[in-house]
């Protein structure tokens, strides 16, 4: 069973899912970054100064000046400002996978279709079994 475990886990697809998990939350990171460091600091400065990740209903009826306090006084929140930076984060991610997919699939379309010639041997083994099927 170790055998058979050790052989699954080293086959060329497993090897490879594991380091595109490893690349994808490196990216994750970096369009964490790229959301919350420059692209909605921009829009909240076009918007009058509003920083999205301060959104927040406060369902416990009492007033805070921000989401911190809020969270701290353990009052119950819904975050849709932290989700409207999530919603961006997914759609950069889901833009450059379809921009990576897109490029594969060029680059697959062109491998297929350069055709693949038969070599001497395979020309010259047709042949005789042309002859022979014509005898």
């Amino acid at each position: 069973m170790w055998k058979e475990f050790k052989d699954f886990a080293m086959k060329g697809n497993v090897v490879d899912l594991a380091i595109g998990v490893i690349i994808g939350a490196a990216f994750g990171q970096i369009v964490a970054s790229l959301v919350t460091d420059i692209i909605m600091p921009p829009i909240g400065l076009i918007l009058g100064g509003i920083d999205f990740s301060e959104f927040y209903i406060n369902l416990s009826g009492k007033v805070y000046g921000s989401l911190a306090e809020a969270k701290k006084a353990g009052a119950p929140t819904i975050n849709y400002g932290i989700f409207l930076n999530q919603v961006i984060h997914f759609l950069i991610v889901a833009f450059a996978v379809f921009l990576l997919v897109k490029q594969v699939n060029r680059f697959k379309k062109a491998a297929a279709a350069t055709p693949i010639l038969p070599n001497a041997q395979e020309v010259l083994l047709t042949e005789i079994r042309d002859i022979l099927k014509n005898k």
